[in-house]
């Protein structure tokens, strides 16, 4: 470890010593099943760039919150339940809405005033799965354009399948399909 260390960082190797220490005594070691501080100490080593990571992580972070009657989006999940056809998802849309908050359930958790598209998902929703409407047009998608399972999922199907090939590999063949 220290061998690579010192190809890694050249001559300047030595102002790393402590992290390459730290590093080996907090790595899992299949000889003694732990890590060596934990073996030694019977704890886990708690750092000090952890500690400032996670003051850092927790001024910056606010907590979300709405209030009843506010319009918020909603987020739904474009990477399960999709049948791609060479495309990866990654235009589908990440929120939809916006609807109205009806009440607040608990301490992190909103009641939403969902269409009868949408009947057959719980109307209570995590605070993580929810953004806050701001009154831009081109933000709001119609559910009239894309179809959501009862978990929130896309269902894409193919409107016409123009055309179809092989592709002839050396090992294998690929269907090509375009719709």
């Amino acid at each position: 470890m220290l061998r690579a260390c010192v190809i890694d960082f050249g001559n300047g190797w030595d102002r790393h010593l402590p992290l390459i220490e730290f590093s080996y005594n907090n790595s899992y070691h299949t000889s003694i099943k732990a890590a060596p501080f934990e073996a030694l100490y019977g704890r886990k080593c708690r750092s000090v760039v952890c500690w400032a990571e996670k003051s850092y992580v927790n001024v910056r972070r606010k907590p979300l919150e709405f209030q009843v009657g506010d319009k918020v989006m909603l987020k739904v999940s474009p990477w399960k339940g999709v049948i791609r056809f060479g495309k990866r998802g990654k235009l589908n849309p990440r929120y939809i809405g916006p609807f109205k908050v009806l009440a607040k359930v608990g301490i992190v958790a909103y009641r939403l005033e969902l269409p009868q598209q949408l009947s057959r998902v719980h109307s209570t929703f995590h605070v993580s799965n929810l953004k806050k409407y701001l009154s831009d047009e081109p933000l709001a998608i119609p559910l009239d354009e894309i179809h959501i399972d009862d978990k929130l999922h896309f269902v894409e199907e193919p409107g016409e399948i123009m055309d179809r090939k092989v592709k002839q590999l050396k090992q294998s063949r690929i269907p090509i399909i375009k719709v």
